[in-house]
């Protein structure tokens, strides 16, 4: 669950959600910024699924009893999280190899191979297996610029969808979430120093460089109540019970 607190208002996204919406974001990548347009449907298909794991757990929020807020996809319990990661994983493999190969890169990128947590190294290295088999049964599999280039679309897309779920809409460059003040973190040969987005007002986002073949808009589900509605009625039974709000947004060149 992606959630963001405003002062005593909170804006709950669910993963698959965001990631449907990094899904819409890729049908837009300009084709000449794609490689290997073959597999484009099996990465487009990773990147709108790529959050799938999320879709069972976010249907049933959890408070964080230390925080006394509801769990977010960054502190939720990381044994419950892994296990998701895999199903989540298991589920894309099974509709396309070459996606799941790319969301397997994609949860293994969270955690550092140097970890000494014993549930976070035995998860990569299932997870390094898993890319290994796929890779050995399919050679397209195994050109690893071509891989690395889808893979840094998936995350860009991902990231790009964070940046409107998690910012405020029409957020000022210091107002906006950390992680995206300094621009994305994906390199391209057309972008050898990254994108950057910033709110040109509440409903339109600017890219540079811009790399998709038009402007579109999409559509962010959330759900909106006041925080003592939680703490009073408690957070499975008033989410259940409180209709999707919905943001639209054009992304569009900063140029424009």
């Amino acid at each position: 669950m992606i959630v963001v607190f405003t002062g005593e208002s909170i804006r709950m996204v669910e993963q698959h959600e965001h990631g449907k919406v990094s899904g819409e974001m890729a049908k837009y990548i300009h084709p000449d910024l794609f490689p290997e347009s073959q597999l484009r449907s099996n990465v487009e298909f990773a990147i709108t699924y790529h959050d799938y794991a999320w879709k069972e757990i976010d249907q049933h929020p959890r408070l964080n009893d230390e925080t006394d807020a509801p769990y977010s996809f960054t502190d939720y319990p990381l044994t419950a999280k892994l296990a998701s990661y895999e199903k989540g994983i298991d589920f894309v493999q099974n509709h396309s190899a070459y996606a799941g190969l790319l969301c397997s890169l994609h949860y293994s990128s969270f955690f550092s191979s140097e970890s000494t947590n014993p549930v976070i190294k035995s998860f990569i290295s299932r997870e390094m297996d898993r890319r290994q088999q796929m890779k050995s049964r399919n050679s397209a599999f195994q050109n690893e610029e071509i891989l690395d280039c889808h893979f840094k679309w998936l995350q860009f897309c991902d990231d790009l969808s964070l940046y409107l779920c998690m910012n405020e809409p029409g957020a000022a460059k210091e107002e906006e979430v950390s992680w995206f003040q300094n621009g994305f973190r994906q390199t391209f040969p057309f972008a050898p120093g990254g994108m950057q987005a910033n709110w040109k007002d509440p409903y339109t986002i600017g890219v540079a460089p811009f790399p998709f073949k038009e402007a579109f808009q999409v559509r962010v589900p959330f759900k909106g109540f006041n925080t003592k509605d939680f703490q009073e009625n408690g957070l499975a039974d008033i989410y259940q019970n409180t209709e999707f709000s919905m943001f639209t947004f054009t992304i569009e060149s900063e140029g424009d």
